[in-house]
């Protein structure tokens, strides 16, 4: 699993790509999205568009992502998820918690609408 960031505008970009099935690399997203917090940006997309599989703990680290953002005054949005993931986040109910976006463009733009 990889995890890489950019910057668009005032929102950071994080792209996951490969499996989040628990380990020290389903712990490197919320990492990733703490370190964000630290240096001020508040407004996060994570681009789910490479993300093969997720389990439960795969879950409860975008959860922790966006209840840290929340509690920082900021929030979370997740774009371009794949048909499996979605099925999941689906069944768990999940996907009720979130906005989604099929582009990181839409999800981006989401920030200025409110």
């Amino acid at each position: 699993m990889t995890v890489k960031e950019k910057i668009v505008d005032d929102v950071a970009v994080v792209t996951v790509s490969g499996k989040l099935m628990g380990g020290s690399e389903t712990k490197e997203v919320h990492e990733k999205v703490k370190s964000l917090i630290a240096e001020g940006i508040k407004k996060v997309v994570i681009d789910m568009s490479k993300v093969k599989w997720l389990n439960s703990v795969g879950i409860g680290s975008i959860m922790a992502c966006y209840t840290s953002l929340l509690k920082a005054g900021g929030d979370l949005r997740l774009s371009g998820i794949t048909k499996k993931v979605k099925n999941i986040f689906m069944i768990t109910q999940v996907i009720t918690i979130f906005k989604d976006y099929d582009t990181i463009e839409e999800a981006v733009s989401s920030f200025k609408e409110g």
